[in-house]
């Protein structure tokens, strides 16, 4: 398996176990589910770690699917290299700095580390089309 391929199944892992703080944060503010959240979908009331906790979440799942699809089109157009290791690897530690900023609150950090997300999936798409 490439390097590109490797750090892309790690961000869906990550991707994937980003909502498990959001859902222990439910568990110990409200319970656990009952029949009646069954029937009314609204979203129980949470702290704002909570809150913060589920747009960590979202967020990733956004960007997942643009990143998910480069490397894989990258692969499979015989276009992985160095360069694409370099940004898939990048994209995922700055996935993991982000959802840890994003769940502490920091909010300028948050923001820097998002544009440089950008910046990584730029990167790639570019490594794609030349």
């Amino acid at each position: 398996m490439t390097t590109d391929l490797r750090y892309l199944a790690y961000t869906a892992i990550l991707t994937a176990a980003l909502w498990i703080p959001y859902v222990v944060c439910q568990v110990r503010t409200n319970g656990f589910l009952q029949p009646p959240n069954y029937v009314d979908p609204t979203a129980r009331p949470v702290p704002l770690w909570g809150k913060r906790a589920d747009r960590a979440y979202l967020n990733a799942v956004e960007v997942f699917a643009p990143f998910a699809a480069l490397v894989i089109v990258a692969h499979l157009a015989g276009k992985a290299n160095a360069m694409t290791a370099f940004w898939a690897m990048s994209f995922f530690w700055l996935r993991v700095a982000h959802a840890v900023v994003y769940l502490l609150a920091i909010p300028y950090v948050r923001t820097a580390l998002f544009t440089l997300g950008f910046v990584s999936v730029a990167g790639l798409f570019w490594e794609v089309i030349k």
